[in-house]
């Protein structure tokens, strides 16, 4: 059995992350931190859990974590994440971090979206991506992985095997994202109040969203180049759920038949990336790891349209998937119904 810590253990994610790994056959939960005084049962914050996890939320030190945990999920902020996880793994602790902290790999793209210098810039560029459909053989017995964010995924996914195959343009992209409310975190916000939110659908972040230079490294890889990106987020009165439209040029004359081959082609051994005949809907993800994609061919454009639910796929799940990955354990391991 591996022991496991859940570091910022009160939010929407860590509670998924929760109740996943309560049913994992080879994962004990010892130890779920929060700067909560007072030490309260965690089934205080989540009380779905009464009668299923007893532990306390602890307020602790990197150094008291690593010596209760073989394995820490950071849930975490940004920079706040990577002072912990840096004293983490310099103890030989393995970690799966939720923030965008490892995700990058330049040190100053980092500081120009983040607003600050990297605590730990010398591991940038050294700790895999956590998309397993991409990078399993990379993820497989690391120390860390940066767990991807929610956006990102529904449309690497959607994008990264059509620029590998030269199907689409690398130019001209257009994301267009709409996420549940729940992606915005637990702590109370204006724009999130239900009053400000319900009945209403607004795009935020227009042209400066912080998944903007993830998107645009990983699909870089995949195109083997640089490439031109327009995502522009929105967000809808719903709990949880993402769903991405991907515009792109074709490359070529593929029909959409041979792009449709072409994504069943290079996802068919992944078992949580199902290629769909009907238009995907988050109600068709939510609540499970997968990612649901659709092509259409309009108008001389190539649409992807990429379902995922923000709090699995994007993340809580992906990171279960990602920490199988790490320990050698089946890819599906909890992840199935």
């Amino acid at each position: 059995m591996i022991t496991v810590g859940i570091l910022g253990a009160t939010g929407y994610t860590a509670y998924e992350l929760i109740r996943i790994l309560l049913r994992h056959p080879e994962v004990t939960i010892t130890t779920l931190t929060s700067r909560q005084s007072g030490r309260p049962a965690v089934s205080s914050i989540h009380p779905s859990l009464a009668g299923r996890l007893d532990l306390p939320l602890e307020d602790l030190e990197p150094d008291q974590i690593a010596e209760r945990c073989e394995c820490v999920f950071s849930c975490l902020p940004h920079a706040a994440s990577a002072a912990v996880v840096k004293t983490l793994a310099d103890a030989g602790r393995r970690v799966v971090d939720f923030s965008a902290d490892y995700r990058l790999h330049d040190a100053q793209v980092y500081a120009d979206w983040y607003g600050e210098p990297h605590v730990d810039p010398d591991r940038l560029g050294q700790v895999p991506y956590g998309l397993p459909e991409l990078f399993g053989d990379k993820i497989r017995g690391e120390q860390i992985v940066a767990n991807p964010g929610c956006y990102p995924t529904s449309a690497i996914l959607a994008l990264a095997p059509l620029l590998q195959a030269g199907l689409i343009r690398t130019e001209g992209i257009i994301l267009d994202s709409k996420s549940g409310v729940s992606g915005a975190g637990r702590t109370p916000k204006l724009a999130t109040l239900y009053p400000e939110c319900n009945e209403s659908l607004t795009a935020y972040n227009v042209g400066k969203h912080r998944h903007t230079p993830e998107i645009d490294q990983v699909l870089g890889w995949f195109a083997s180049g640089p490439i031109e990106v327009i995502f522009t987020p929105h967000l809808v009165p719903m709990d949880r759920g993402i769903l991405t439209t991907a515009y792109a040029l074709p490359a070529g004359n593929a029909t959409e038949a041979e792009l449709v081959a072409a994504l069943r082609g290079f996802y068919s051994d992944q078992p949580f990336v199902q290629v769909v005949e009907g238009l995907p809907g988050t109600k068709h993800v939510s609540g499970t790891n997968f990612c649901h994609l659709a092509v259409r061919c309009v108008r001389g454009r190539v649409l992807v349209i990429s379902c995922i639910d923000n709090l699995m796929k994007g993340a809580s799940s992906a990171a279960v998937q990602n920490f199988n990955w790490m320990l050698g354990f089946p890819e599906t391991t909890a992840l199935l119904p």
